[in-house]
């Protein structure tokens, strides 16, 4: 028999509080709000980037989730531990029963099993790598599961445990075709239709397992309007009754409009530069060069005039996060410095050099922070020709593995989730680690250094939460120190606004960041 292990034990007991069921009244009425970004997929097997969680949230669920507090609890997991069994880990997850698909099906450890088996097939998911860890997947029975792990992998847990609930009887039978036309979960809400680059059209589920944390209102469209006036104008003339990414110039406004609720929150999301390091005639090979460019651009200034303050600058880990190190200070704005830096660093002139930036605007005026910082960057020596990308092309220039050119030979403005409440782990498996073909390390890193790689996957190991914020720590000052997998500079800030008086709203953190309509309702 599987032995337990103390410490872990301890730490899954202090997860197992959940949601209280109670009952609710019916769902009532139409809401009709409003988000500046649309995802590329509805699928939680086929999801690649942050923005998917915006639809995709409000249908799936996964075993654990972090509530409106950051507190982490179970979801869709009524219990889980840690046990060992031959000096290997072993997650013992035992979900909650009763709960359905929107199509009526129970949710089973089949369901969990299928997707995993998915989750791990290279071919299906980006994110296979996160399953490596995992040998086999053993069903107790219908409501009790264990993931047997070949070694320890803390960003497991830390990822909500990785998996998503999918019915596998009815993926099975429409196909993966057929599920993205029509997505079936065991979230708040349910699929009626989408127009793509237009509006998704939901309705609260009835058989919702979760009887006190839920929609009270019917029906919800979510249109997409990218447009900032478009959008502010849609919500002034009250075609939609809540909104995200409130324009950062107008935020102000917003919070003295009357009748108009509005909550600015830290997205989640972490920014930063990143410096091609890897090809052997980079300029950026030279840890002189890339400190010159950290002390080369004045970060504060940036998020007070082009953020208008909507921005909050952290060092390597935000606020909270596992290996948050309040003594660990960004690099003070000295242009004077930085030229001596590239001097010493044999470029007295300066170099020119590609430096990328996002144009799409995944994360509010994220385009026109790409063009201050290179701005700055060319004002101390580092000249740069700007191209920019849409989302698409630059998501294409930072993956590796790819096949043939081009390649991010110069500077990138990058961003990866730490998530909320936050661990770097996996986030700098991708681009802080070298990349390793075929492995999952470094497919987004542009860095080689083989210290890192140990701690990064030393950390990777590391389930025991203690050890793991005292090495995450270690590698956020050696990160720092060298500047590498990227110049970290801040985590963006997002505004919601809603009309008051006819709106019931309560922000959750994941998934969707923030939008996740799980509360949501019409006011009495």
């Amino acid at each position: 028999m599987p032995r337990t292990s103390t410490l872990c034990l301890a730490l899954s007991l202090s997860l197992l509080s959940g949601p209280v069921l109670a009952q609710s009244a019916p769902a009532r009425g139409s809401l009709t709000v409003a988000f500046a970004a649309e995802p590329t997929v509805m699928d939680p097997l086929k999801y690649s980037a942050g923005v998917d969680h915006y639809f995709m949230g409000q249908m799936f669920e996964q075993l654990v989730r972090p509530d409106p507090t950051l507190r982490s609890v179970n979801w869709l997991a009524e219990s889980w531990k840690v046990i060992e069994d031959n000096g290997k880990p072993i997650i013992d997850i035992h979900i909650r029963k009763g709960v359905k698909f929107h199509n009526g099906d129970p949710l089973t450890s089949a369901d969990f099993e299928f997707t995993f088996s998915k989750l791990r097939d290279p071919k299906i998911s980006r994110w296979s790598h996160l399953q490596a860890s995992v040998e086999r997947f053993e069903i107790v029975d219908d409501h009790h599961f264990r993931l047997h792990f070949k070694e320890g992998d803390g960003s497991y847990i830390s990822g909500q445990l990785q998996l998503w609930a999918v019915p596998k009887a009815y993926y099975e039978r429409v196909g993966e075709e057929g599920f993205a036309k029509a997505p079936v979960g065991t979230g708040p809400w349910k699929f009626v239709s989408r127009v793509v680059k237009d509006e998704l059209k939901l309705e609260a589920f009835d058989d919702y397992w979760n009887k006190e944390h839920r929609p009270t209102v019917k029906n919800l469209t979510i249109k997409i309007i990218p447009e900032d006036l478009t959008r502010v104008a849609a919500f002034k003339t009250g075609a939609v009754d809540w909104v995200d990414a409130v324009p950062l110039a107008m935020v102000e406004e917003f919070k003295k409009m009357p009748g108009v609720k509005t909550v600015s929150v830290v997205s989640g999301n972490n920014l930063f530069l990143d410096f091609n390091t890897d090809q052997p005639n980079s300029p950026f090979r030279d840890v002189r060069v890339r400190q010159a460019a950290a002390h080369a651009i004045d970060v504060n200034a940036i998020i007070k005039s082009v953020l208008f303050g909507q921005g909050e600058r952290y060092v390597e880990v935000g606020k909270g996060g596992i290996g948050y190190d309040p003594e660990l200070k960004p690099y003070p704005f000295d242009p004077k410095k930085a030229r001596e830096l590239l001097r010493q660093a044999g470029h007295p002139n300066g170099f020119e050099t590609p430096c990328y930036n996002l144009t799409t605007p995944r994360e509010p005026n994220v385009k026109e922070v790409g063009e201050a910082m290179f701005a700055y960057l060319t004002a101390a020596g580092i000249r740069c020709k700007v191209q920019g990308l849409e989302y698409g092309a630059w998501i294409n220039l930072m993956r590796r593995g790819r096949n043939g050119p081009p390649e991010m030979d110069g500077v990138i403005s990058m961003m990866w989730s730490q998530n909320l409440p936050g661990d770097p782990g996996t986030a700098w498996a991708g681009h802080l680690h070298s990349f390793v073909p075929g492995k999952g390390w470094g497919s987004y890193s542009f860095a080689q250094d083989a210290e890192a790689d140990a701690m990064v996957e030393q950390l990777k190991l590391t389930m025991d939460p203690q050890k793991r914020d005292e090495l995450a720590r270690k590698i956020a000052r050696y990160k720092h120190e060298k500047v590498l997998g990227g110049l970290t500079t801040y985590r963006p800030m997002i505004t919601l606004a809603w009309r008051d008086a006819k709106v019931d709203f309560k922000p959750w953190p994941y998934p969707g960041y923030w939008r996740g309509f799980q509360e949501i309702g019409l006011k009495q």
